[in-house]
């Protein structure tokens, strides 16, 4: 459920600032649609963060095996994530970009999203479900590309949900 990881992330903020442990002026949210974009591809343009092309969508595939956890290399542990840091990280040192759980996003789903020419793009204002980005252990090569997008609503949990933080500046609230 995407609220429970703004609770948690409220309560991360909360406790940082008490104990000074965040740098002043900046907090821990949700990245927005383009900012978890921006950390996946690490300045790639390439269906996955290592430089690799998809060659199989709805099966086993070797670029995809190097980053991520996805329904083919899963099978020694049906139904389970994985520990992050088991596969490649990306340029930027960041794992699991792919893979594993899909990530909520900040941003209100819209279908217009193109990110290929927009500057730090941010969702509608409003909506009925929210970006997740990145794919799942459950699911294939297709939905765990650097540019696969997802969406549900905010109320909803699943085991193929998930969360990353990114820290920001307090005024991009």
């Amino acid at each position: 459920i995407m609220t429970d990881s703004t609770g948690f992330i409220s309560k991360l903020n909360a406790k940082l600032t008490e104990i000074g442990q965040l740098p002043d002026g900046y907090k821990f949210a949700l990245p927005t649609e383009a900012q978890w974009e921006y950390a996946c591809r690490a300045e790639t343009e390439t269906d996955f963060n290592n430089g690799g092309t998809m060659t199989v969508e709805y099966g086993d595939d070797s670029a995809m095996n190097e980053v991520g956890w996805y329904y083919c290399n899963c099978s020694e542990i049906v139904g389970a994530t994985h520990d992050v840091g088991g596969l490649a990280s990306n340029s930027f040192g960041i794992y699991d970009m792919h893979g594993n759980v899909f990530e909520w996003c900040s941003d209100w789903y819209d279908e217009t999203y193109d990110s290929s020419n927009l500057t730090d793009p941010t969702g509608p204002d409003t909506g009925y479900s929210r970006v997740l980005r990145g794919g799942s252990w459950n699911f294939y090569p297709y939905h765990c590309t650097s540019w696969y997008r997802f969406s549900f609503t905010p109320s909803h949990g699943s085991d193929n949900f998930g969360f990353r933080l990114a820290l920001v500046p307090v005024a991009l609230e």
